[in-house]
């Protein structure tokens, strides 16, 4: 009989919140993934009824049916690298932290995600402890944005020199690496921040993109830097197209109308096809 070669694909895992309205959480995990030519899996951590202009209600997932999900998928397929978003509450956070202990994952982005675009709150404030003890040291990168990295380095941030010395900060709390996003820095410009392993700095400068649709832009950057580490880039080339992927999204998607707040991003404004990988010795007779 002939034989076949069998192949698989790159499986992304988000650990996160559902978005009612589909540009945030795990819906706008999953397209990223499926843009970027990954397989997609998902933990659910939230169910949440949400919109454009506002979250009307959270549900936590109980932390033994998150640590389920998870085991479920990594006793079967398996994760070539995880992003971490909302993880609304402490007992979900160690549920969590106890799984990433059991289960070798090569890369785990965390974006500790504490309010929405809307500016609603999505953890509990006294969670974030918890999660800057529990969580970031098992993570591979963590992407806070401003608001969020004021509240973990409990430090005020105004400038870019400020932004690197809450990366340092976070860092010796006992992150690896560490992208401060300054999305939310008044200005025609904007400067995201990365620390990485090994001490150096690097500042990605560029133009604000003119447009309200920014619903889920976090959520996307950390799925789409978590596919790029698990294609096989390393930290520095995975945030800069990370954040070349974002940014076209965001072009594309800038003068949509969809809801009547906070539009989503593009984010298949350029699908690519399935990445494949061959299955070392396997092969099947027919």
């Amino acid at each position: 009989m002939q034989s076949v070669d069998r192949f698989t694909y790159p499986r992304l895992l988000t650990i996160a919140g559902s978005d009612s309205c589909g540009g945030a959480g795990i819906q706008a995990d999953l397209k990223t993934f499926s843009a970027l030519g990954c397989y997609g899996m998902t933990a659910i951590t939230a169910l949440t009824a949400q919109n454009t202009v506002g979250v009307q209600s959270i549900v936590p997932t109980p932390a033994a049916m998150l640590r389920t999900q998870i085991d479920s998928i990594m006793s079967d397929v398996g994760c070539d690298a995880a992003k971490i978003g909302m993880v609304p509450d402490a007992p979900g956070i160690r549920a969590l932290a106890q799984a990433l202990h059991t289960h070798a994952i090569p890369f785990v982005v965390l974006d500790p995600v504490i309010t929405a675009t809307t500016g609603s709150t999505l953890m509990e404030h006294s969670a974030a402890a918890v999660l800057l003890q529990e969580l970031a040291p098992l993570s591979t990168l963590i992407t806070p944005n401003l608001p969020e990295a004021r509240l973990l380095a409990e430090r005020p941030i105004e400038s870019v020199h400020d932004m690197l010395e809450a990366a340092r900060a976070l860092q010796q709390r006992g992150a690896s690496a560490v992208l401060v996003k300054g999305g939310h820095m008044p200005g025609n410009t904007l400067s995201d921040v990365l620390l990485l392993a090994d001490g150096s700095e690097h500042v990605f400068t560029d133009a604000r993109i003119d447009t309200r649709n920014t619903h889920g832009t976090g959520c996307t950057l950390s799925a789409a830097i978590a596919a790029h580490l698990a294609l096989g880039a390393d930290m520095l080339r995975a945030v800069q197209r990370g954040r070349d992927y974002v940014r076209a999204a965001l072009a594309a998607g800038a003068h949509a109308r969809i809801g009547h707040g906070h539009g989503p991003v593009n984010h298949g404004f350029d699908p690519q096809p399935m990445h494949t990988r061959p299955l070392s010795g396997v092969a099947a007779h027919e």
